[in-house]
């Protein structure tokens, strides 16, 4: 048979075939990012002890805090609007660490960055999530502070409520950046030493950071928790907002964009 004189059929379409790429066509979307959060609180719902964990530890710490210091009131008031910050901040980021990383180990994250899901719109619908959680804890914490344990402070409970909700913020994406580098949930919790405690101790709340040793007072000025501290200060014994507060706010505000950039870049699919 000659197959020359075969009447010309429809192309071949056996060969090879250039992949179509599901990736995002840009780097955030909010329809993605509003759909990821969604899902992050749908998988919330089932889980009331990581809601407690967010919500109410804040809360019965400086519930007990206050009672500690029943004896002297004073005291209270100079370390408490300090502590409704940071309460804050080290619970979400336990929470937000541990529960990126199960997302990672189960298979979960894998299957959603094969859809057209960008690193970006994970990040964001997580930051976005968690952050509807932290302004129902910073409410909380701050009103039973204020009306219920008699915080006393000069400045407005807006913008206390303000700083607390940026400190869970930072917590949230502190949270989300680290769980890159853990390997498992009991790993996610030995960053805490390692990404709060210095923070911790280094942030005024025990002694005022230019009393410190020169080198720790310049290892202080370049983390967040000081100008969260130094915020809540200015709350503290003010009465109206002044520029210190706006500096503050904006440096935490901004450490935690920075954050939460780099916890975008640095997203695996999957735990080795």
């Amino acid at each position: 048979m000659n197959y020359s004189d075969r009447t010309p059929g429809p192309p071949d379409d056996t060969g090879p075939r250039t992949p179509t790429s599901t990736a995002p066509t840009t780097p955030l979307n909010l329809s993605r990012t509003t759909a990821t959060a969604a899902r992050v609180l749908r998988q919330l719902r089932h889980d009331p002890r990581s809601i407690a964990l967010m919500i109410l530890i804040p809360c019965v710490m400086l519930f007990l805090l206050r009672y500690v210091f029943d004896g002297s009131p004073r005291t209270f008031d100079s370390i408490g609007a300090s502590l409704l910050g940071i309460f804050p901040l080290i619970t979400m980021f336990l929470v937000t660490s541990i529960a990126t990383l199960r997302e990672r180990t189960s298979g979960t994250l894998e299957r959603l960055l094969a859809l057209p899901l960008g690193k970006g719109d994970l990040i964001a619908g997580y930051a976005l999530a968690f952050g509807a959680l932290a302004i129902v804890q910073s409410a909380l914490a701050t009103g039973l502070a204020l009306w219920f344990l008699d915080l006393d402070v000069m400045g407005s409970p807006w913008l206390l409520l303000l700083v607390a909700l940026l400190d869970a913020l930072l917590g949230t994406a502190l949270g989300l950046f680290v769980s890159a580098f853990a390997a498992s949930e009991f790993q996610a919790v030995q960053f805490m030493p390692a990404v709060i405690f210095p923070q911790l101790l280094l942030c005024g709340l025990f002694t005022p950071r230019d009393t410190m040793h020169p080198a720790l007072e310049a290892v202080s000025n370049v983390l967040p928790m000081s100008y969260a501290v130094d915020g809540m200060n200015e709350v503290l014994t003010h009465t109206d907002m002044t520029a210190e507060f706006i500096r503050d706010a904006l440096i935490v505000a901004g450490c935690a964009l920075l954050v939460l950039t780099l916890g975008a870049a640095t997203l695996r699919r999957r735990t080795t």
